[in-house]
C-alpha cells in the first residue's frame, strides 16, 4: 500500500512540477557552471548506499561534508543556491529515487554517507530498517534545528508509530513547514 501510494503521489507530483522543475533547472544552469542535479551518496534502507539527486545549490568545489560543518556555508552557495534551499526546491528532483524505490514519501531523511554518528545511531535504535523519505516525523519537529540524537528519537517514533494516517499527518504538516521556510539553517 505505502509503496503504490508512494509511485502514484510521485508521478502526479512530477507532472504538476514539471514546470516549476524547468525552471529550477534553468536557473541553476543560468547562474552558475557545473552540473544541474547533484548527486550525493546517501545511506538507505538497511544502510545501503544509494544516488540522491538534488537541484544544486553550493559551488562545484564544495567538499562532500554535511553543510553545517563547513566553515562559512554560505560563501559555498550558488547565486540561487539560498532560494532553492530556504523553498525546498532543492528537493525535488528526489521525486526520482521515490519512483526508483531507494526513497519513499515519509521516512527518516537519508543521512549522508559520512554521518557515521547518525547511521550507528539509527542502526542501534532499529530505524535502519526504514526507507527514508523525502519528509519524516524528524522533519516537522526542526529539520535542520535538531541535534543527531533528538532526530534519532524522532525517527524512532515514527518507526514504532508509523501508519497511513500518520503519513498524511507528516506530510500537510511539511506542506506548512515549507510554505514558512521554517526549521530550514542553509
Amino acid at each position: 500500500m505505502k509503496r503504490l501510494f508512494d509511485i502514484s503521489c510521485s508521478l502526479l507530483s512530477g507532472i504538476f512540477l514539471a514546470i516549476p522543475m524547468l525552471i529550477v533547472a534553468l536557473l541553476v544552469r543560468l547562474t552558475s557552471p557545473g552540473p544541474i542535479l547533484y548527486w550525493s551518496d546517501r545511506v538507505g534502507r538497511n544502510n545501503a548506499i544509494f544516488k540522491m539527486p538534488k537541484f544544486r545549490t553550493m559551488r562545484i568545489e564544495t567538499p562532500a561534508v554535511a553543510t553545517h560543518l563547513l566553515d562559512d556555508p554560505d560563501r559555498w552557495l550558488t547565486p540561487v543556491g539560498q532560494f532553492l534551499r530556504k523553498s525546498s526546491l532543492d528537493e525535488l528532483p528526489q521525486l526520482w529515487s521515490i519512483l526508483a524505490g531507494d526513497m519513499s514519501i515519509v521516512g527518516p531523511r537519508p543521512a549522508l554517507f559520512n554521518q557515521d554518528d547518525l547511521v550507528a545511531l539509527r542502526t542501534k535504535n532499529g530505524v535502519h530498517v526504514l526507507t527514508p523519505g523525502l519528509t519524516g516525523w524528524a522533519q516537522i519537529h526542526g529539520r535542520d534545528e535538531l541535534p543527531i540524537p533528538v532526530k534519532v528519537e524522532f525517527d524512532e517514533y515514527y518507526l514504532k508509530h508509523r501508519s497511513f494516517l500518520l503519513d498524511l499527518k507528516i506530510i500537510l504538516k511539511t506542506v506548512v513547514k515549507v510554505a514558512r521556510s521554517e526549521g530550514v539553517k542553509h
